[in-house]
């Protein structure tokens, strides 16, 4: 079996050498954490979730670093609408973030660097290319010379003179050319700031990403992933910066994955049509919004509407459903655990384990690969069919699907479930927390027992709880 990645930067599949054999160092840029997150967030946190996973079920030690942006435009404006200051809201929306990430069966990280306990780095990065000549300083802000890197715009497969730059970027008649970017920004008047050898400032967007990756992965790494949005110029800029300092290749694979459409329009604030992780969980199982993600290809675009999430749930309803009435039966039958299990079934299941294989090692194509649980689900229903069954061939079939389901994780096991005295025990705890007029942990509470799939209800007699 050969694991083939598209590379974004040769728009090609390839197969997968790591820099070191058996371990793997893989940057995912993270969120700027100044709201709660949405599904556009998530669908890059499931993506390369499963990439991590699966490189793991192979057999190697993935060493996962996804950043937070903690100081930036949005975080300084949303500190004054909260009358807070900028590390407060990055605190409390980062522990959103960590609810959301447990709430969606993610693990997290190896290492979720924070931009303001990375500043030395950073400085030391820009004082870097400034030495190089690659930086330039003027009136306070410090620019990145666009034009001294030949290769710029090979990731994007854009010449420099045609670029266009996103919203980040602005003209500026201090920039010695329109396609220069900001590596320090100079703080304006009552903004958070940290000195440096060109005065009082902040660090520009893209040279956050460079400076952290560098100094928890190395120089070079195997796999840089985030959403098709950062391709350019983010990810770009981080090409530049950080080979004209090295001197070496930032990334050996691009990873990005496609956009969110909502009823086929594109997701945007201006639209209002942006769904945030905390609302979706209140209504279905983590199961079913991974599902959800996982069912198209993660370079493809993917819209989100009432009907494809609810066929989601109804999907994962049917695998689930095949897990407990194989769990069951095994309760109800004589354990014949030295019985053989029969050839024609044995070759079955191996041969759902190895399209699973062959569609994960296609670029991670999970489409394909939740096809191969769907013929599991098959086996098992012709199998239960039978009146006699092997308690040896059922443990069989848990077996294998127990190692597709370990990464692409659309069941959630009996574990994993609240036991009703747990439930109860909450619920009491979010009344008192109400009475008490602790809103956020009334709140942490209800946004638990919905992602474990308990519903709450007010009635005459108190509140009562369901399963969905």
């Amino acid at each position: 079996m050969v694991l083939k990645i598209y590379n974004t930067m040769t728009r090609k599949k390839e197969k997968f050498v790591p820099l070191e054999l058996g371990k793997v160092k893989m940057y995912v840029c993270g969120p700027t954490v100044y709201d709660y997150i949405h599904i556009g967030n998530a669908r890059p946190m499931i993506v390369f979730d499963v990439v991590r996973m699966y490189l793991e079920q192979l057999g190697n030690e993935v060493n996962f670093v996804v950043n937070f942006t903690d100081v930036d435009d949005k975080l300084i404006r949303k500190s004054e609408q909260m009358n807070r200051t900028v590390p407060e809201v990055a605190d409390t929306f980062i522990g959103a973030y960590y609810e959301d990430l447990e709430g969606l069966g993610l693990t997290r990280a190896t290492l979720n660097p924070r931009v303001t306990e990375n500043m030395d780095s950073i400085l030391e990065f820009i004082q870097e290319l400034e030495d190089k000549g690659y930086a330039y300083e003027n009136g306070g802000d410090v620019f990145y010379r666009t034009h001294k890197f030949s290769e710029y715009g090979k990731l994007s497969h854009q010449k420099l003179e045609e670029l266009q730059f996103g919203i980040r970027i602005g003209v500026d008649e201090r920039k010695e050319h329109p396609e220069d970017f900001v590596l320090w920004k100079a703080a304006k008047p009552g903004e958070i700031y940290w000195s440096s050898p060109w005065g009082n400032g902040r660090p520009g967007w893209h040279i956050e990403c460079s400076a952290m990756a560098r100094r928890y992965l190395g120089d070079s790494i195997d796999i840089h992933g985030g959403g098709q949005d950062l391709q350019f110029p983010h990810h770009e800029c981080e090409v530049a910066q950080t080979e004209a300092l090295t001197g070496k290749t930032f990334a050996n694979y691009w990873m990005h994955n496609g956009y969110i459409k909502i009823d086929n329009e594109k997701m945007s604030k201006s639209l209002g049509n942006g769904i945030l992780v905390k609302d979706l969980r209140k209504q279905y199982k983590w199961e079913s919004i991974r599902y959800f993600m996982l069912s198209t290809h993660y370079r493809n675009p993917l819209n989100f509407n009432d009907e494809t999430i609810d066929q989601a749930e109804k999907s994962t309803e049917r695998i689930s459903n095949a897990v407990t009435n194989i769990k069951h039966r095994l309760t109800s039958i004589v354990d014949n655990a030295d019985e053989p299990i029969s050839e024609a079934l044995q070759g079955r299941l191996s041969t759902i384990l190895q399209t699973y294989h062959d569609k994960m090692q296609d670029d991670f194509n999970t489409p394909d690969a939740i096809t191969a649980i769907f013929e599991w689900v098959n086996e098992v229903n012709l199998l239960l069919q039978q009146p006699i069954a092997k308690s040896v061939e059922l443990r069989a079939l848990l077996e294998v699907f127990d190692e597709m389901n370990q990464v692409l994780r659309i069941y959630a096991s009996v574990e994993d479930e609240l036991l009703d005295e747990e439930i109860e025990q909450l619920i009491v705890e979010r009344v008192e927390a109400r009475q008490s007029k602790n809103w956020n942990r009334a709140d942490e509470i209800r946004d638990q027992l919905a992602s474990k799939g308990i519903l709450l209800e007010d009635t005459a007699q108190g509140m009562r709880w369901r399963r969905k």
